[in-house]
C-alpha cells in the first residue's frame, strides 16, 4: 500500500534517519528513562531515498539518454555572458550535452556564491559566475546536463586557514609541492565535511552531478611523509600499513561523500589517474582503482594520451591516440568486469595540443585525433566522455556521436 507524504513525515519525526531531532519536553524526558532503550536505529538511510525526501532545487535537467557527452568549462568562461553562450552554442550543435564547470577550483577557492554558512568557504570565495542561478537556468533551458566540479585535497586556501589539516613542516609551516601548491589531509573528517558541504550546496544550487577531483594525496606524498607533522585522525591505531592507510581514508571519504550526498539526489562522480587502473594500487597518492569505483555512480580515467610515458608497448603516445585510448580500455573493461555494481565510465579525453612533450613526441590537435579517441571508447563499449581543454577552446567538426 502506498504511503502519503504525511505519513512519512510522521514517521520522520519519531525516528532519526540523519535529521536533528524533535525537541522534548522535561516531563518527556523524565517518562522516557523509565523506559528499557534499544540503541539500535529505528531507520536506516535507504539505498533508493524517497523521492519526497530529495532536496528539490527547482531546477529540471535529466542524465541524458544517449549517455553524457561533455566539456570542461572554467568559472571563469561560466561566468562570462558571451563565452558561456558561445559554449552552450558549441554544445547544442555538436551533439553534445553536459558541462563540468569549476565550483571549488585548484587553490581551493569557491567560484561563485554557495550561500554557505561556513566561514572559511565565505572568506575562499570569488564571484567569477556573479548570478548562478541565472546560470543554472540558462543551462535547464538549453538542456545541458550540469556537473559540478570540486577540488578536494590539493587546497592551498584551506591549507592557509586550517594549518592543523594540512601536513606542516619542521618550522611549523604548511608544507607544498615544488609549484607551491598546498594540500589538506584526506585522513581529516574535518576536511571530508568541508568538502562534502560544498558539494551540497552545489546540489541545492541545481547541480546534478557532484564531481570529485584531486582525491588522493600530493604525488610523492611516501617520500616527504615521514618528515612532516599530520593527524591520522581514526586511522591512527589502525594496523594496516602506510600505503593501505591512505587507500583506506581516500576510499571512505568517497564513499562518506556519496552517503552524505543522498538526500540531494545528484551522481557522483570521481576523476582519478589512468595508471591507477594499471597497478593494484597507486601507493603514495592513495588511489585504489577498483576500491573507489566501487563507491561512486561514474568513474572518469585521465587518459589524455600526452599524459602517458611508454606505456602500453607504445613509445610515443600523443602520436597514436586511438592505440592508446584502445589499450588503456582494455586494462580499464577488465577491471569493472570484477565489480559487483560498476560505475559508468566516462572518461577525459584530450582536445588539446601538448607541445610541451617536444618536437617528434607531439601532433597538433584536431578533429581527427579527438576523433580517434571517441572512436576507441566506441569500440571498446564506452558512449561516455569529456573534453579537457583548459583554455575551453574546442575543436569543431568531430563526430561525437558513433552509435
Amino acid at each position: 500500500m502506498k504511503k502519503s507524504a504525511s505519513f512519512w513525515l510522521g514517521l520522520l519525526a519519531t525516528a532519526s534517519i540523519g535529521f536533528a531531532p524533535l525537541a522534548a519536553s522535561a516531563e518527556e524526558n523524565s517518562e522516557s528513562s523509565l523506559l528499557e532503550i534499544n540503541p539500535e536505529p529505528i531507520l536506516s538511510t535507504p539505498a533508493e531515498f524517497p523521492s519526497q525526501f530529495t532536496y528539490n532545487s527547482g531546477i529540471t535537467i535529466e542524465y541524458p539518454e544517449n549517455g553524457v557527452k561533455g566539456i570542461y568549462v572554467t568559472a571563469y568562461s561560466a561566468g562570462g555572458t558571451d563565452k558561456m553562450k558561445d559554449l552552450i552554442q558549441f554544445v547544442n550543435t555538436n551533439g553534445l550535452n553536459a558541462m563540468v564547470i569549476d565550483v571549488k577550483d585548484d587553490v581551493g577557492k569557491m567560484t561563485m556564491d554557495l550561500q554557505s554558512e561556513n566561514e572559511i568557504v565565505q572568506k575562499s570565495t570569488e564571484e567569477f559566475v556573479t548570478d548562478p542561478a541565472a546560470m543554472m537556468k540558462q543551462l535547464e533551458e538549453n538542456k545541458v546536463y550540469p556537473i559540478a566540479r570540486v577540488v578536494v585535497f590539493k587546497d592551498t586556501l584551506l591549507a592557509e586557514a586550517r594549518p592543523e589539516l594540512s601536513f606542516k613542516k619542521a618550522d611549523g609551516s604548511v608544507w607544498k609541492n615544488g609549484n607551491g601548491d598546498a594540500f589538506v589531509n584526506p585522513f581529516s573528517k574535518d576536511v571530508w565535511d568541508y568538502n562534502v558541504e560544498v558539494a551540497k550546496q552545489a546540489a541545492k544550487m541545481g547541480f546534478k552531478e557532484i564531481q570529485f577531483d584531486y582525491v588522493r594525496f600530493p604525488e610523492g606524498f611516501e617520500n616527504e611523509s615521514d618528515s612532516l607533522t599530520y593527524t591520522r585522525g581514526d586511522y591512527e591505531t589502525s594496523e594496516l600499513d602506510d600505503v593501505q592507510q591512505r587507500v583506506e581514508a581516500v576510499t571512505d571519504f568517497v564513499e562518506y561523500a556519496r552517503e552524505e550526498l543522498k538526500p540531494y539526489g545528484v551522481e557522483v562522480s570521481v576523476d582519478i589517474f589512468g595508471y591507477a587502473a594499471t597497478v593494484p594500487e597507486a601507493p603514495g597518492i592513495g588511489q585504489n582503482f577498483a576500491k573507489i569505483s566501487e563507491n561512486v555512480d561514474v568513474i572518469s580515467s585521465m587518459i589524455y594520451p600526452s599524459h602517458w610515458n611508454s606505456y602500453f608497448g607504445i613509445s610515443k603516445p600523443d602520436l597514436e591516440p586511438y592505440k592508446l585510448v584502445a589499450e588503456y580500455m582494455k586494462v580499464e573493461n577488465n577491471l569493472l568486469a570484477g565489480l559487483d555494481t560498476p560505475p559508468q565510465s566516462r572518461p577525459w579525453i584530450q582536445d588539446f595540443t601538448a607541445s610541451y612533450l617536444g618536437a617528434g613526441n607531439y601532433q597538433n590537435y584536431g578533429a581527427p585525433q579527438v576523433e580517434d579517441q571517441i572512436r576507441a571508447l566506441h569500440d571498446a563499449g564506452v558512449n561516455e566522455f569529456l573534453l579537457w581543454d583548459a583554455s575551453n577552446t574546442y575543436t569543431e567538426g568531430v563526430n561525437y556521436n558513433m552509435e
